[in-house]
């Protein structure tokens, strides 16, 4: 059994997580993310662009409305993003623009 502890150990291991694979993987895992977060983007811009009138609550609510639909496209990212696949394949930093917009959409929804 030593003998073919050895062997195994010298021999080179496949697996899933080689280097030279992850480039690849990473895009093909990041555009679901892509797809995700362009409308998250989107929404948080047009939320931020819009201006209420002070006599007027439909801008507001439109705002609002906006920003709360901004923060489920981010939501739904997170929970892609936390999948053990994505996690094991991407960075952490994939953490950071879900939170962030999600962060300015809710701002931008209290304050409205």
């Amino acid at each position: 059994m030593g003998a073919w502890r050895d062997a195994r150990l010298r021999l080179p291991r496949e697996d899933i997580d080689r280097p030279e694979d992850r480039g690849c993987l990473q895009w093909v895992l990041g555009v679901p993310l892509a797809l995700v977060y362009v409308p998250a983007v989107f929404l948080c811009y047009a939320t931020l662009a819009m201006q209420p009138e002070p006599y007027g609550d439909r801008v507001r609510e439109e705002i609002r409305f906006a920003a709360g639909l901004s923060l489920c496209f981010c939501l739904l990212g997170l929970l892609i993003t936390i999948t053990p696949l994505f996690r094991r394949t991407l960075g952490r930093w994939w953490f950071a623009l879900p939170l962030l917009l999600a962060t300015v959409a809710y701002v931008r929804a209290q304050t409205a």
